[in-house]
């Protein structure tokens, strides 16, 4: 029987860790996770060598793996992390993954993906918030019924701090709470850059499982700065079938595969991957050609997180600041749900994999 990865992390969520009660991925004291035929390996992260309960783990651990792969042959590795060492990784402590939304071009739906994906992890119990960092056509605050409302400023210790806005319980920020609906956005590099910036370092965060960063289409500043600037997670890509969509968000996910960046793709959400009308929901015809998701996922050698149709509701939930997935009723909500679940499994599976991502150090 072939080792899944996935059940091993499964397993080792029933092991608890005596000093916090947490079971040790909760505690993310699992690294490094591979499997190669029979055998198991991973790094088990203790506060010390000397820790008095690492036999006692090291048993719970090989003990656990085996009522699932009698047959593995599990090596478990002792690593040491002292709290400030991962702390100091990220600017933002306070939350676990960073995800960005990204996209080759334009009008593929990933801001539709980013708010639906978001407030799908939320019903999956995480908490969640969301960044619109597609500075020039900052689309969230109608999306969520946010438009003509700004953010409150508190001060912390001497500094200025900014207050996310809420819809459905999820903290939310944009440069559409700071500027005009109708105002031109005329920014260079620099000034786009320290605007990000911003939306990490200067926004009051609460404690979050997942941050969904919406990001504009293609590569650029805004790309390059969030990289340089928080530890991404991993990626979401959005495209839509046809090929002329799938070359452009070929060209943004070779930018996150950079060595220099280095940030994974969770998987792909093909958009618009089909019409159906809604009052003949197994009806399907296929606009814009097929198989353009399954081809990207295949390239990024991720998965394909889903496939969303065109109905009308979509429009209409982004329209009226109703998002589709809060209508448990609706086929497309199911849609995303299914998004949502996949996307959380793959962030397990990333975080017990491989090494937490580092900011990176982006030159010329």
């Amino acid at each position: 029987m072939e080792i899944d990865k996935q059940q091993i992390v499964e397993a080792l969520y029933k092991v608890k860790d005596p000093a916090s009660g947490k079971d040790l991925i909760s505690a993310r004291m699992v690294e490094n996770l591979l499997t190669e035929g029979n055998n198991v390996n991973f790094s088990l992260v203790l506060p010390s060598l000397n820790s008095p309960h690492k036999s006692n783990l090291i048993f719970d651990c090989v003990a656990t793996i085996k009522e699932v792969y009698p047959q593995a042959e599990v090596n478990v590795h002792v690593a040491t992390k002292t709290p400030d060492s991962q702390e100091s990784a990220s600017s933002v402590p306070q939350i676990k993954n960073i995800i960005a939304v990204a996209s080759g071009k334009g009008g593929v739906g990933k801001s539709t993906v980013s708010v639906n994906l978001a407030l799908g992890l939320q019903r999956l119990g995480a908490k969640v918030g969301l960044v619109d960092a597609d500075l020039y056509g900052p689309s969230i605050p109608t999306m969520l019924g946010l438009q003509g409302q700004r953010p409150r400023i508190q001060d912390v210790h001497g500094q200025p701090k900014i207050i996310p806005l809420m819809a459905y319980d999820l903290p939310v920020m944009s440069i559409g709470f700071i500027i005009e609906p109708e105002q031109a956005v005329v920014l260079r590099g620099p000034r786009l850059g320290a605007i990000i910036k911003q939306f990490f370092n200067d926004v009051l965060w609460p404690d979050l499982d997942y941050l969904i960063v919406d990001l504009p289409p293609g590569t650029g500043d805004i790309q390059l700065t969030l990289v340089q600037t928080v530890p991404v997670t991993g990626a979401v890509m959005v495209t839509t079938p046809q090929e002329v969509a799938v070359a452009d968000a070929v060209k943004a996910m070779n930018m996150f595969l950079l060595p220099s960046v280095n940030v994974p793709i969770f998987g792909v959400v093909e958009n618009m991957a089909w019409f159906t009308p809604e009052d003949l929901p197994a009806r399907k015809y296929f606009l814009f050609g097929e198989g353009g998701g399954k081809k990207l996922a295949q390239m990024s050698e991720s998965m394909l997180l889903g496939q969303v149709p065109i109905v009308q509701g979509i429009r209409e939930g982004g329209d009226n600041g109703k998002p589709v997935v809060l209508n448990k009723d609706s086929i497309i909500a199911a849609s995303f749900m299914e998004i949502a679940e996949n996307t959380a499994k793959q962030v397990a599976l990333r975080n017990e994999s491989k090494e937490p991502t580092k900011v990176v150090n982006v030159t010329g």
